[in-house]
């Protein structure tokens, strides 16, 4: 595989739900999303093994979403990273890299129209260190304290590609 090709594509049926603050499966016209509350901080955690044909560069997240009823405002999105591989990772804890964030995303001017944010991760620590091979976590979270839209934001569909 080159750099720039597709690793991983995640949809909301792929989301294992945190314990609590945590975004909430819904349909839209057909549509699985799942849904970030406009009122406070809600995240989706998504489990993957780093495809073989992964060479070990930069990843860059795409997050497809739409607004459940926002025109207007800006929206935030963060996302960190959690190695899990060969002895790296006491399960019974979260141990999730320092997020990396999307900020202050203009939203679609009409609700329903699908939007795409790119938040791009270096090699190494960014990515917690996670190797070809391994399996990971990928924690995405509405930093909706920060942003100004109203209502949920649905998230459609998340790609990984090697950058």
């Amino acid at each position: 595989m080159a750099s720039g090709d597709t690793l991983l594509i995640f949809t909301p049926l792929n989301n294992e739900p945190p314990a609590s603050a945590y975004a909430t499966l819904d349909i839209r016209n057909q549509h699985s999303v799942l849904d970030f509350d406009a009122a406070s901080n809600e995240s989706a955690v998504f489990s993957g093994v780093m495809p073989r044909s992964y060479g070990g560069g930069g990843i860059t997240v795409y997050l497809h979403y739409a607004m459940s009823s926002a025109t207007s405002g800006t929206i935030d999105w963060d996302a960190a990273f959690e190695r899990v591989g060969d002895q790296q990772q006491d399960i019974d804890n979260d141990g999730f890299a320092s997020a990396k964030s999307a900020d202050d995303t203009t939203v679609p001017s009409q609700c329903g129209l699908v939007d795409v944010v790119a938040i791009t991760f270096s090699d190494g620590t960014e990515m917690d260190n996670i190797q070809t091979g391994e399996g990971f976590r990928l924690k995405i979270t509405r930093d909706a304290v920060n942003d100004d839209a109203a209502g949920d934001a649905e998230l459609l569909f998340m790609e990984l590609k090697e950058t």
